[in-house]
């Protein structure tokens, strides 16, 4: 049995049980405490994020030019470049490394992956500074998403990745009577078959938390991967493959088990790889647009996406108004509405709604939502750490156009950041409009962006949020709402437009947050992507199962 499956065993059975059960359970503290992580672990992981500026990132791997030329959201040139090849050195050097990994067994390549995540996890605080320095995100939501709530969901796949695995036997004696005669006794084996190189595409705005899905459950699989991150996000996933080639090296393997694809904007290779026939996968991340191109070039049919869509709120009524309004402006503000599950459309009856504060207008409730954002926004420094910064200058300019869209209930306006003078940042837009004006909220607005929608009634509200989102995709869905015939007819029309439905949200959790072990992410059902992070069918389809039979001589 392998040395790292039996350390990390324990780990292992207690996240395949949390999968089962569905519970809140959790491997990686998200506090970013120096008692867990180490007393001088913040100070020491932006030191060594420091000591990668200006510099080669060094990754010994097949290499034939460098490439990489990120810059912080919040003003900062990185000036890391990184060694990057062509399509066909990577996926050569990919399918030789993934013969000896293909052939190990199951419990010497979930050890590793195991081993990989918790060196990863030691590395938080590194990481929390790449991954706000590339996607603009604050930095303790950088250190929580893009650190313990990413691994998690890396050792989710695993988990499943396991248990998949493991439910063929490895070998039985098949025994079958003859009547009088002697049985047919047969010997049979089953083995494990990768389905060979991986290519996973990252994104911008979530590189680590998207990513390792995919990375783990191809790795534990069989599969050998090559990572292709997103141009302004490459060192995140950088320093996961490093630590992992590492990792992997040390447990007797070739290191280009996983190996990086790096580019840039002006010269981009995703497309090499996504038409080459020796990829046998292909997750990607991103945009619906690039996304249909994959899903119509890829050289391979297995094509895992997750892309984007517009998530709707819709309001009915309320017992708790000041609650409702808080939860609603956190979640459009988080990020600066750059998460794919933020919500983009706030549907609300023209009569208005009842709630315990007496009955609001449609006014009344549009309004009170931009002034609950206001209230939440209100100190600069608590704006800043829920905000971040903007990813992309192209969504500022998004923000600036959509003005145009609707009434302005609240407009965006840039927030300062301490410390960052020049920082690119926005808070959330909210614009007012009617239900027939489809153009304007009927297709992702991405960034702080959102519509508080006049209907003729809260079951138009549903029945229009539910045919947006089978039609152009949504991830998230949310319902207030002091009826059960309501709940109950909403649950209904978001189950059949594939997206999961969260229910008066008041308190401290919010439409967009996604927690693995528990939350399906994306099912899978509606044009926001093809695949779920992360359930059986997004791991069992990575392998197939070869079989061996021998009679036995009578």
């Amino acid at each position: 049995m392998s040395r790292l499956f039996e350390a990390h065993r324990a780990l292992l059975d207690r996240a395949v049980a949390a999968c089962r059960a569905r519970t809140y359970w959790s491997a990686y503290p998200e506090v970013a405490s120096g008692k867990i992580y180490g007393e001088t672990a913040r100070a020491d992981g932006e030191a060594a994020f420091k000591a990668l500026l200006g510099k080669p990132f060094d990754l010994d791997q097949p290499s034939e030019k460098r490439a990489g030329h990120e810059q912080s959201p919040f003003g900062l040139a990185l000036g890391i470049d990184y060694p990057t090849a062509s399509a066909d050195t990577l996926i050569a050097a990919s399918r030789k490394a993934g013969e000896a990994w293909a052939g190990a067994s199951i419990e010497d390549r979930v050890g590793v992956c195991l081993e990989i995540l918790q060196r990863i996890n030691r590395a938080s605080f590194l990481m929390a500074n790449a991954v706000m320095h590339t996607t603009g995100q604050a930095f303790m939501m950088a250190f929580q998403a893009g650190g313990p709530h990413a691994q998690d969901r890396g050792l989710e796949a695993v988990a499943y990745a396991y248990d998949e695995m493991t439910r063929v036997p490895g070998a039985a004696e098949w025994s079958k009577p003859q009547g009088k005669g002697e049985p047919i006794v047969l010997d049979k084996q089953w083995r494990v078959v990768p389905r060979g190189v991986a290519f996973v595409i990252g994104c911008a705005t979530f590189p680590t938390w998207n990513s390792y899905p995919a990375i783990f459950a191809s790795l534990a699989t069989g599969n050998s991967v090559i990572v292709k991150p997103h141009p302004a996000a490459i060192l995140p996933l950088a320093l996961t493959i490093k630590i992992a080639r590492e990792a992997i090296a040390e447990a007797g393997f070739d290191p280009n088990v996983i190996v990086l694809a790096a580019d840039d904007a002006d010269a981009p290779i995703a497309k090499d790889f996504i038409i080459h026939p020796g990829v046998a996968t292909i997750d990607f991340t991103g945009s619906p647009t690039f996304g249909a191109w994959v899903r119509e070039n890829a050289a391979t049919d297995l094509v895992f996406t997750e892309e984007a869509g517009i998530n709707p709120i819709v309001i009915d009524s309320t017992g708790d108004f000041r609650g409702m309004c808080g939860n609603i402006a956190f979640s459009l503000s988080l990020y600066s509405g750059q998460m794919c599950t933020a919500p983009q459309n706030i549907f609300v009856p023209a009569g208005g709604i009842d709630t315990n504060d007496g009955h609001k207008s449609f006014d009344e409730v549009a309004s009170s939502i931009a002034t609950a954002i206001d209230k939440l926004l209100g100190e600069p420094e608590r704006a800043a750490g829920i905000l971040g910064a903007v990813a992309n200058t192209a969504t500022v300019d998004q923000v600036a156009k959509a003005r145009k869209l609707g009434r302005v209930v609240r407009d965006s306006a840039p927030a300062p950041v301490t410390g960052f003078p020049e920082a690119r940042t926005a808070s959330p837009l909210v614009l007012a409009v009617d239900a027939s004006d489809a153009a304007a909220w009927g297709e992702e607005r991405f960034g702080p962006i959102s519509f508080v929608i006049k209907t003729a009634s809260t079951q138009e509200s549903i029945a229009l949020a539910a045919d947006s989102t089978r039609r152009m995709g949504a991830i998230t869905a949310s319902l207030y709402s002091t009826g059960d015939k309501t709940i109950d007819a909403a649950a209904d029309a978001f189950a059949r437009s594939g997206v999961a439905l969260s229910v008066n949200l008041t308190g401290g959790i919010y439409v967009n947050q996604s927690a693995a072990f528990s939350d399906y992410h994306v099912t899978g059902a509606n044009p926001a992507g093809n695949a779920c992070l992360t359930d059986a069918a997004y791991v069992a389809n990575r392998f197939r199962i070869a079989m061996l039979r021998r009679q036995r001589a009578a």
